[in-house]
């Protein structure tokens, strides 16, 4: 039976063999505002989790076609962002930690709590229209804190977006400073595009990429036989650049003695091509990049502290992303709806999961290094959500157990139960071992795990009792 309610409905799927707990469910579950579905066939249910993407599957654990762990681990196949809860009887309750450790949220034991359910069910349906909203809200945000390209909505990456207003404008030379990765490149073409000569060219040059032998062609050009391999006339980024800007990435890396050359240029604006004695007047607006300290290196005499001094009038400095981790979700939803596009598959998001992997790391490369992540993981995912297992290794180290989050209140006993599965997880279901370190006896540890919440022990007129398999 399907419940519609509002467009963006949280969908949940019940599978189980018995048409009896289908009805039960169903019926306990039809005022809570969800869209159910149900079915009797789990390679059906593995269907409708493919077509529907139900934020929520309610699974018996017992069923004669397949077995549920089996049926879990195809149903977070399909779509690892769901949430799927074990319904098992109290003689399986190992087999639902081990289900637990396999991904399921949580369980609930049989005869079933029909409060107990609905506090659960009612939980993830929060959860999900939360997630619902923040995806909504995520696509606006980025069209509103989009900045000629570049994604912020930081305190840090606001006040560079004002400064790039107020430099663009009137700037002959810009320094742009920071790591590698933080954005620099599309730092000077915001430059470019809001100056008055944003229709003139934009020419880039990446001064470690250029053999020192040839930098002054490179930037200056050269005319027909000056030197060996000069076989015709050849133009500088200089003159190309005429009427626009010119970016020099990497300046750090510049030979000391074409630092001088350049110097000269910025001061009179005439370049001269190699092998030729005519003088050219350009006019050209220069922004040079580096993640370097050019002042330490001047100190050394590794760079000229003159010209230092001439880019640095204005200097912008790009922050790392560790430091403006809030922009973190805004990057990440605007990574993959690219990617998503760009490989044409029905990629949704990140789990929870992926999103507290990504938020722990520390992204040494920057932005650069999390758009290669998520290009990559989008590429190799075969889901339509990216999980911590299509992260690369360094960031799955970063995921926790804990990530799916927990009410801010917890009942005693309710935490009793969450800490006793969380050691069983951490000595891999040895009960044993976990009585042990808990210091309580196998049986005690059974009740621990048994145990639902106080509605356990409500009045018996409360729950709904399903057949016990």
């Amino acid at each position: 039976m399907t419940h519609t309610n509002e467009e963006s409905a949280v969908h949940l799927l019940a599978i189980d063999d018995d048409p009896q707990s289908l009805r039960l469910l169903d019926d306990a579950l039809s005022q809570e505002g969800l869209e159910i579905l149900t079915t009797t066939d789990p390679l059906r249910g593995l269907e409708l989790v493919a077509r529907v993407h139900p934020q929520i599957v309610l699974l018996d654990l017992k069923m004669p076609q397949i077995s549920g762990l089996e049926l879990l681990e195809r149903v977070l196949a399909a779509d690892p962002a769901t949430d799927v809860i074990l319904m098992t009887a109290y003689q399986s309750i190992e087999t639902a930690v081990a289900a637990i450790q396999r991904g399921a949220c949580d369980y609930l034991t049989k005869p079933l709590s029909l409060e107990r359910l609905r506090q659960m069910v009612g939980k993830l349906m929060a959860e999900a229209r939360e997630r619902q909203r923040a995806l909504l809200l995520d696509r606006q945000l980025i069209e509103a804190f989009q900045f000629e390209g570049i994604i912020g909505r930081s305190p840090l990456m606001l006040e560079i977006f004002a400064r790039i207003r107020r430099v663009a404008p009137y700037f002959r030379t810009v320094l742009l400073t920071g790591a590698t990765g933080t954005g620099k490149e599309l730092a000077a073409r915001a430059l470019h595009r809001r100056s008055p000569v944003a229709s003139g060219p934009f020419a880039v040059c990446n001064c470690s990429a250029v053999v020192e032998t040839l930098f002054e062609s490179e930037l200056f050009g050269h005319v027909k036989g000056s030197f060996t391999g000069a076989t015709q006339d050849k133009v500088g980024l200089f003159e190309y650049a005429q009427g626009g800007t010119l970016f020099l990435d990497e300046i750090g890396e510049m030979p000391l003695a074409m630092q001088a050359k350049l110097l000269r240029v910025l001061q009179s604006q005439e370049i001269q091509r190699v092998g030729s004695p005519a003088v050219h007047k350009v006019n050209v607006r220069m922004i040079a990049a580096t993640n370097r300290d050019l002042l330490a290196m001047a100190a050394e005499k590794q760079f000229r502290d003159d010209l230092y001094y001439r880019l640095s009038m204005v200097e912008i400095s790009l922050p790392p992303l560790a430091d403006r981790k809030e922009d973190l979700p805004l990057l990440e939803r605007y990574f993959v709806e690219r990617f998503a596009a760009q490989y044409q598959k029905p990629i949704r998001g990140l789990t929870r999961r992926a999103q507290a992997a990504l938020a722990r790391y520390g992204w040494p490369g920057n932005v650069r290094e999390l758009e290669n992540v998520l290009g990559n993981a989008c590429m190799m995912v075969e889901g339509n959500t990216v999980d911590v297992q299509d992260l690369p290794p360094g960031l799955r180290a970063s995921a926790s157990p804990e990530t799916m989050g927990t009410e801010p209140f917890l009942r005693l006993d309710e935490l009793e139960r969450r800490h006793a599965l969380q050691v069983l997880k951490r000595v891999e279901g040895n009960k044993a071992r976990a009585a042990e370190i808990l210091g309580v006896s196998r049986g005690t540890l059974y009740r621990l795990l048994a145990e639902s919440g106080p509605q356990r022990r409500a009045s018996p007129a409360l729950p709904v009792v399903l057949e016990k398999k």
